[in-house]
């Protein structure tokens, strides 16, 4: 598996943990949209897209299954974040 295509959308909200999203394309073929970048309390890191289920718990819609595959992930999407020719920023 590669990933063959990052984008970042930063949503500097002045307050917010909510730092941006990204849209992670795999080997040319599959998206995975409205992966969150979140400000923890030591580093930022990344959340998948999930959705609210009956009993108000929140279950991921597309994740890795393993360590080392969400490495994978969190590496590439916080190189682009931090980007500094990466200048899209919305509201």
């Amino acid at each position: 598996m590669e990933i063959t295509s990052v984008k970042v959308h930063k949503t500097e909200r002045e307050g917010s943990r909510m730092k941006g999203y990204a849209t992670v394309t795999i080997d040319d073929c599959f998206v995975v949209r409205n992966i969150r970048i979140i400000e923890g309390d030591e580093k930022l890191f990344i959340a998948m897209p999930s959705r609210k289920v009956a009993d108000d718990r929140y279950e991921d819609i597309a994740h890795p299954i393993n360590a080392e595959t969400r490495k994978l992930f969190e590496d590439k999407i916080l190189e682009e974040y931090n980007n500094p020719t990466n200048v899209e920023e919305t509201e």
